[in-house]
C-alpha cells in the first residue's frame, strides 16, 4: 500500500481480523503516541488507541476527561484505562468474554486485535439501520418486511441492500456471502455499474481473469471517490472482512449519499418549476428557450464563451457559467480567483467557486463540483434555470441589460435538450 501510514500486521494469521485502512483514520493519535514514546507496543495499542476507536465507532461513548493520559502510568492506573474500554467495548456491543484486564497487559495479540475487529466492524455498520438510514425501507414491500428488516443484524442488512442493487443490474446470482460469493469479482462489477454508471469499463465484465477484473473494480471505486479498503488479491482470495468493509463503505459514501442528493434535486426541480410557473404570462419555456436566455446574457455581457447544449464539454472547465454569473450580477465573480480551466484540478476550482458564488446569490441547488466538470446534462440544465430564476426575481431597475422577466416555465430532460415538461414531471414522480 504506496504511502502506508498506521498499523500494520504482517501475522497473515490476523490479516482478516480487521482493516487496516480503518486503522489508517486514526493515524494522527498513532503518529502522537510514537512521538512521545518513541515506539509503540500492542500494549500501547490496547490502552490508549482501542479507547479512540470506540469513541470514532459511537461518538460519546468514553468522555476522554476519564482516561488516564499521563506519559507514565503506574499500573493501577493503566489497569483502570483497561476496565474502561472493556467496559466500554461491551457497551457499544462488542463480545468481551474470555478478556480482561490482564490480556491487555500482557498485549495478546489475537485477543486485542479480535476486539480492535469488533470495534471497526461496528463503525463501519453504523448506518445500516432504518433510525439512521431510512432509505433502507426501499428494501421491503410492506409493514411485516420491515418489521424483519428491523430484527437483522448489519451484515444482513448490507447484504440484502447489495443484492437489491444487483437486481437493478439484472445479476442473477445471490449474494450470501462477502467472502466466496465474491471473489470472481462479477458481483462488484454489476453493483458499481448500477450505483455510478458513469464510470463503468466496459472490459470489467467480459474479463476472464478474477484478479484483473477486481483491478479494475477497484479503479472504478477510486474513481467513484471511495476509498479502498482491499487489495484485488483479497477480492479474489475471499477476505471476509475486508470485502463487507469495501461493500460497507460502498453503501455509507455512495449510496446514501446518492439517495439524499437524488431527493433534494428532485424536490428543487419541483419547486423551481413551480416558481417558474409563477413568474409566467402563459408562455411555455423550453429546454431550447432556456439556453438561448443563457448564450444571450453572456453574449450581450461582452463575453466569447457560449454552449452548444446542455451535454457541451466545453462546459467542463466552468468559464461559461462564471461568465453568465457575471453577467446576471456583475459583482459576483471575482476573475482573480478563476483558473484557466486546463487541468482537472482547475476545472474542479472553477466549478466549485460557481457553486458557491450561485449559492452565495441566492440560488438554491443541489449539484457537486463533478457535475460541472463532468458535463451532467440534466443539473447543467437545473443549474442554468436556477440562475435564470434568479435573476427574473430581480427587480427590473437591478437587471443588467434590462432583461424582461415574461419567461414562464422550463422543462428539463435527462435525455435531450428539447424534451417536454412532462419528461421532467415523470421523472421526478410528480
Amino acid at each position: 500500500m504506496s504511502g502506508y501510514v498506521g498499523i500494520l500486521v504482517s501475522d497473515p494469521s490476523l490479516q482478516n481480523q480487521f482493516t487496516q485502512v480503518e486503522l489508517r483514520s486514526l493515524k494522527s493519535h498513532f503518529m502522537s503516541m510514537r512521538r512521545e514514546s518513541g515506539k509503540l507496543t500492542l500494549r500501547d495499542l490496547a490502552s490508549r488507541m482501542s479507547s479512540k476507536l470506540i469513541n470514532v465507532a459511537v461518538p460519546g461513548t468514553i468522555d476522554e476527561r476519564a482516561i488516564n493520559t499521563k506519559r507514565v502510568l503506574n499500573p493501577w492506573e493503566r489497569n483502570e484505562n483497561h476496565t474502561l474500554c472493556l467496559n466500554s467495548a461491551k457497551a457499544i456491543g462488542c463480545t468481551v468474554v474470555n478478556i480482561g484486564t490482564q490480556d491487555f497487559i500482557e498485549g495478546r495479540r489475537h485477543l486485542v486485535l479480535g476486539l480492535i475487529s469488533q470495534i471497526i466492524k461496528i463503525q463501519l455498520l453504523a448506518d445500516l439501520n432504518l433510525k439512521k438510514t431510512p432509505q433502507l425501507v426501499e428494501l421491503v414491500d410492506d409493514s411485516k418486511d420491515v418489521e424483519e428488516l428491523m430484527s437483522l443484524p448489519p451484515e444482513k442488512i448490507l447484504l440484502r441492500w447489495m443484492n437489491f442493487q444487483l437486481k437493478k443490474a439484472g445479476y442473477k446470482k445471490i449474494v450470501t456471502n462477502f467472502s466466496s460469493d465474491v471473489k470472481d469479482a462479477e458481483a462488484y462489477a454489476h453493483l458499481l455499474n448500477v450505483l455510478a454508471p458513469e464510470y463503468s469499463n466496459p472490459s470489467t465484465l467480459t474479463m476472464k481473469s478474477h484478479l484483473e477484473r477486481a483491478k479494475l473494480v477497484l479503479e472504478h471505486a477510486d474513481r467513484m471517490g471511495c476509498k479502498r479498503y482491499l487489495t484485488a488479491k483479497d477480492i479474489v482470495e475471499g477476505s471476509p472482512n475486508l470485502n463487507l468493509a469495501f461493500v460497507a463503505h460502498i453503501f455509507q459514501h455512495r449510496w446514501v449519499l446518492l439517495e439524499t442528493l437524488d431527493k433534494l434535486m428532485r424536490y428543487n426541480i419541483l419547486q423551481l418549476l413551480k416558481n417558474l410557473r409563477f413568474h409566467s404570462h402563459g408562455k411555455e419555456i423550453t429546454d431550447a428557450d432556456i439556453l438561448k436566455w443563457a448564450n444571450t446574457k453572456v453574449r450581450d455581457a461582452g463575453s466569447q464563451s457560449s454552449m452548444d447544449s446542455f451535454k457541451d464539454k466545453s462546459l467542463s472547465d466552468g468559464i461559461f457559467f462564471l461568465d453568465l454569473l457575471s453577467a446576471v450580477q456583475p459583482r459576483a465573480v471575482n476573475w482573480s480567483l478563476v483558473t484557466k480551466g486546463v487541468t482537472d484540478e482547475e476545472k474542479k476550482m472553477n466549478a466549485t467557486y460557481i457553486i458557491s458564488i450561485a449559492r452565495k446569490l441566492g440560488c438554491s441547488i443541489f449539484l457537486l463540483p463533478e457535475d460541472i466538470t463532468e458535463v451532467n446534462q440534466k443539473m447543467i440544465l437545473t443549474l442554468t434555470a436556477s440562475i435564470k430564476y434568479w435573476f427574473l426575481k430581480q427587480p427590473v431597475e437591478e437587471k443588467p441589460n434590462g432583461t424582461s422577466d415574461s419567461e414562464t416555465t422550463i422543462s428539463i430532460s435527462t435525455v435531450d435538450d428539447s424534451a417536454s415538461e412532462s419528461s421532467l414531471e415523470e421523472s421526478g414522480n410528480l
